[in-house]
């Protein structure tokens, strides 16, 4: 097993050897700094759910590295911006991976995971907490990947359950033109289907556009008493504004990946009603343990950290994302290799802050959480 010491066009290259020979490739961080690489959306129509993810993640690595880091080692995000645009992101990947980031963490979205798959696979280097739940990145399960968020068939599913349950049969979609829309749509029909029931119209939008018109006069026509929103936070709040301007007068039901606080600023009193599915506990209510530790952190040393959703869901996948960290430290005798880190993660196991997660050597789903919540109308939500 090759482990001597390489520069970093040497490393590249050795690296993309020992995957396609079938090798693990050993790679052992630094000594200083433990360097994780992430490309997300940080400017355009998805720019907030990258901004305000990694400012949660920050939160999160900057107080574990007050406390002395892991085996006195730092945690830093080294941020490529991606404009939620595959291609982007594919480019963004390739220079991290040339860098020898440790691991790549937190990238935003679907298409864009999905265009980073092949890359990390091939180089073996670990991706975890993808903030998207799409089946394409579960399945056939890949031991590079690991998720603390439930999927979007979790998500559909109980906002299916939910619907029909108050008597609501005739359901819509309103969804992306891409990967992540399909994953959408697809958990939407399989729950319907389930109840011997198929959606009754679907609308389509392109990533990062916000023209609804064709799609909302196909979904009105149809006269569903829900409209599924599969989506981004400028595109579904544009398709609300024009469905109600049309007349519609039924519910909207996001999934999490909508960016919940973007969605209400961008509605503003048209937010009323309107329901997200949601993939971590409220960052609203003191109730949980992982969202007083949020609060404290943001007290400590998070000036002008936004405590949202998407903030949340970055500070709890950096947590757990260092529990891991501190296992493989502990089990390899403090040399922090991307095999250590990746048997390390498969013995997280338990409560992180109270909030369960448990991953093991067949299984990389860290969480099946999911509950509801909703727009007041007010830039608040409750769930």
């Amino acid at each position: 097993m090759m482990q001597q010491v390489l520069g970093r066009r040497q490393f590249s290259v050795g690296l993309g050897a020992a995957a396609l020979a079938g090798f693990p490739a050993v790679h052992a961080q630094g000594e200083g700094r433990i360097v994780l690489g992430q490309s997300a959306a940080l400017t355009g129509a998805a720019g907030q759910l990258g901004v305000q993810f990694q400012a949660g993640a920050k939160l999160a690595f900057d107080q574990a590295n007050a406390h002395g880091g892991i085996g006195r080692r730092s945690i830093e995000i080294r941020a490529l911006d991606d404009g939620y645009e595959p291609d982007r992101c594919a480019e963004n990947t390739r220079k991290l991976i040339a860098d020898d980031v440790f691991a790549l963490f937190g990238y935003i979205g679907t298409p864009t995971s999905l265009a980073a798959l092949p890359l990390f696979t091939q180089a073996r280097v670990p991706f975890f907490a993808p903030f998207t739940g799409a089946p394409g990145l579960r399945k056939p399960f890949n031991r590079l990947i690991f998720h603390v968020r439930a999927s979007y068939d979790d998500e559909t599913e109980l906002m299916v359950r939910q619907l029909t349950h108050l008597g609501l049969t005739r359901i819509g979609v309103f969804h992306q033109n891409d990967s992540y829309g399909q994953a959408g749509l697809d958990g939407v029909t399989k729950a319907l289907a389930a109840r011997k029931l198929a959606p009754v119209a679907t609308g389509t939008v392109e990533r990062n556009s916000d023209n609804v018109a064709a799609a909302v006069q196909k979904l009105v026509a149809a006269r569903p008493e829900a409209i599924v929103q599969v989506s981004t936070y400028a595109s579904c709040a544009a398709f609300v504004r024009a469905a109600r301007k049309a007349g519609y007068g039924g519910t909207f039901y996001n999934v999490s990946f909508v960016g919940t606080q973007a969605l209400a600023d961008a509605l503003g009193a048209d937010g009323a009603g309107v329901v997200v599915s949601q993939v971590v506990p409220s960052p609203y209510q003191s109730s949980r343990q992982i969202t007083r530790e949020f609060h404290d952190a943001i007290k400590k040393g998070g000036a002008g950290v936004q405590a949202n959703y998407s903030s949340m869901e970055g500070y709890l996948a950096a947590r757990v994302f260092i529990e891991g960290l501190r296992n493989a430290h502990a089990q390899s005798g403090g040399k922090l290799t991307r095999d250590a880190l990746v048997a390390g993660l498969e013995s997280v196991n338990g409560q992180v802050g109270g909030f369960q997660v448990a991953f093991s050597g067949a299984d990389h789903e860290g969480s099946r959480f999911v509950e509801m919540s909703m727009l007041t109308g007010d830039g608040r939500v409750r769930t």
